[in-house]
């Protein structure tokens, strides 16, 4: 009986949850740390706001782990992301906007973020609602600008 109902959770959990995101992947000639300090300066400077940012490589050197260079910014503007949430609130699980930087194996660094059209797509959006282009347009900018 434990088992069944288990494995009917299980079930229930895995079809309920969104398919995983299409990742937009930009390249960077820069190291992580640079490149992150060129996007939060962009994000700051476009007038959003900088949440927090993780540096994941940091935790696991902590941890007596090691892990390539990587590091995650979270930033918002609440003049995007709450028309977004007024649409469905459980846009709140994806926002704010996250961008993560990392070196690859081959020492190759990169900014991946979320397609926001793809991230919200299980929730009651359409995919053609004028803020998600926003979000798509704003992502594309800032991570440009933060590789050049």
């Amino acid at each position: 009986m434990t088992k069944t109902v288990f494995l009917a959770g299980a079930l229930a959990l895995a079809t309920a949850l969104p398919a995983a995101a299409e990742l937009v992947t930009v390249q960077s000639q820069k190291p992580v740390g640079e490149t992150m300090d060129a996007l939060e300066a962009a994000v700051e400077g476009a007038g959003a706001t900088v949440f927090a940012r993780v540096d994941h490589a940091a935790g696991a050197q902590n941890a007596a782990l090691e892990l390539s260079p990587s590091q995650l910014l979270i930033f918002g503007n609440p003049k995007l992301g709450t028309p977004v949430m007024q649409a469905d609130m459980r846009a709140g699980l994806f926002l704010p906007l996250k961008v993560l930087a990392y070196e690859d194996a081959d020492g190759q660094v990169w900014l991946t973020y979320e397609d926001p059209a793809e991230m919200l797509s299980g929730l009651e959006i359409p995919a053609d609602a004028e803020f998600v282009a926003k979000m798509q347009g704003a992502l594309g900018k800032l991570t440009a600008a933060a590789v050049q």
